[in-house]
């Protein structure tokens, strides 16, 4: 029996005492999976290229607990493994990767080790949610809107919560599952019940070593979907994956869209959220779901991804058309009061268009998050007169059609970060006019200096608009480190108005 067949059927109930496993990476997934792994029986070995504070003290204790440490290491062990289970830290060209597949080791991530642990009775259904962005509200906004119907759920994969720790302790209906790219490559049996992928633009391109891969790679969130596959009527790309996808026969294709909704749609008409996919009298009427004035932050990318929750909602609770069967179908499992009260109750996760504060009539708005072209320019949009603060690395992508789309709304540019000057050349090539500030400091003491240059240079009307479009870590620990300090930055102003401002 060859090794790949000899973990084929591996279950939660299967044996795993026999099974060595290695555990590529140490982080949050990795601990929670090596855990997950000793807790059946497994032998596990957790392997790591890197050799720092923070995988010294997680391996310790899961060492401490019998698994094999090997840190600092920059080729897999030569030790016999059944079963690898990846970091999605890891490129998908990674040589862990490449060794065992020249080894015939099976990988796996932590996807579809979650997958694979679920219990075999009563296991909670998974709602899947992809994109290039607006992944974290859209997947926190489907928690809000699952609980105010009263079912048992939680958000989990990429948004924090471990999957891998949710389905060991699973008392769930339902697990709404933020899924990253780096997440997906190596998913083999996973079917979720529902999925969307919300839009696709360029991100990711250096660890995908290009965006063919790295749209590939997204599309894998629809195989083997259930019930319904979600996708964005604006963004031709998302239409074409679901095309394409091999999903389990019976599934639909459901679209939303900030217009009009067609036939199996969610839309908007009059100020309102809509469903024409998930209720039986579809071809002739639709079902208010909510208003537009209940999705907080307002803006128009936050109308999709609430769209985007309330169709994976409203599926959850619906059955599979069976082949040759009629197209009728059976009510939207979350009720309409659910969905609005869901919206109306959803708190926001940090850094995403946040408005920090309004000083002299100009309004400074925390969009960290906006960690890509695609997110920045989405965040861009949304205002008419904008000091925008960006720059960090731009893992590989291009920012030509993100200023020739929104240059026209640019009034100043405070560029930082080691990829600044990727953005001043498109700035350059597209927006000629709009005035440039470079910091050459990599310290974070830069983001003071570039919020204090934006207040001198704001008048009433404008917005301070921190959307980066790359990621942070070349000087701040992360996106929300970089927030904080754009936070901290706006506090100290003082107004230049006699008796002060708000």
């Amino acid at each position: 029996m060859s090794v790949e067949s000899s973990v084929a059927g591996l279950a939660r109930d299967s044996d795993w005492s026999g099974l060595r496993v290695g555990v590529l990476g140490v982080g949050i997934a990795g601990f929670s999976c090596a855990d997950a792994l000793m807790q059946l029986g497994a032998s596990v070995y957790i392997i790591d290229s890197q050799n720092g504070e923070k995988q010294q003290e997680r391996s310790g204790i899961l060492g401490s607990l019998g698994a094999h440490v090997f840190l600092g290491v920059a080729e897999l062990p030569d030790q016999r493994l059944d079963l690898v289970i990846t970091s999605p830290g890891l490129e998908p060209h990674h040589i862990f990767h490449r060794q065992a597949f020249q080894r015939d080791i099976p990988v796996w991530g932590e996807l579809e080790l979650a997958w694979r642990l679920r219990s075999r009775l009563n296991a909670a259904q998974w709602l899947c949610i992809t994109g290039t962005n607006g992944k974290t509200t859209t997947t926190l906004m489907l928690e809000s809107m699952l609980r105010a119907s009263g079912y048992r759920t939680v958000a989990a994969g990429n948004i924090g919560n471990s999957l891998v720790d949710v389905v060991m302790h699973d008392e769930l209906d339902a697990i709404a599952i933020e899924v990253g790219a780096p997440q997906l490559p190596f998913v083999h049996s996973m079917s979720p019940f529902a999925s969307v992928c919300l839009n696709l633009a360029p991100d990711h391109v250096d660890h995908f070593a290009g965006f063919d891969a790295y749209a590939e790679t997204k599309a894998r969130i629809y195989t083997n979907t259930q019930c319904a596959a979600i996708y964005n009527d604006a963004d031709p790309r998302t239409i074409a994956m679901v095309e394409n996808a091999d999903v389990i026969e019976g599934a639909r294709a459901i679209g939303f869209t900030l217009g009009i909704p067609g036939l199996s749609m969610l839309g908007v008409v009059d100020g309102a959220i809509v469903d024409r996919a998930f209720i039986p009298n579809r071809r002739d009427a639709a079902q208010e779901l909510a208003l537009v004035s209940d999705i907080h932050p307002s803006a128009s990318h936050n109308t999709q991804n609430a769209l985007a929750a309330a169709g994976l909602a409203r599926a959850f609770g619906t059955s599979r058309v069976e082949p040759g069967a009629s197209d009728s179908v059976d009510v939207g499992g979350v009720t309409p009061s659910a969905i609005r009260t869901g919206l109306q109750e959803f708190e926001p996760a940090g850094h995403r268009i946040a408005l920090v504060r309004e000083l002299d009539g100009v309004a400074y708005v925390d969009d960290s998050k906006a960690t890509n072209a695609h997110a920045a320019e989405t965040s861009l949009m949304n205002y008419s007169s904008v000091i925008w603060i960006a720059g960090g690395l731009a893992k590989g992508q291009n920012f030509d059609e993100l200023v020739r789309k929104t240059g026209d709304r640019i009034k100043a540019v405070i560029l930082m970060g080691t990829d600044g000057p990727l953005i001043e050349e498109a700035l350059t090539r597209h927006a000629s006019n709009v005035p440039i500030i470079t910091l050459a400091t990599r310290e974070t003491s830069a983001m003071r200096q570039a919020v204090e240059i934006a207040h001198e240079r704001a008048v009433p009307g404008d917005t301070v608009l921190l959307a980066p479009g790359c990621a942070s870590w070349d000087m701040f620990t992360d996106y929300a480190h970089r927030g904080n300090s754009f936070s901290q930055a706006v506090a100290s102003l003082e107004s230049a108005m006699p008796g002060g401002g708000n």
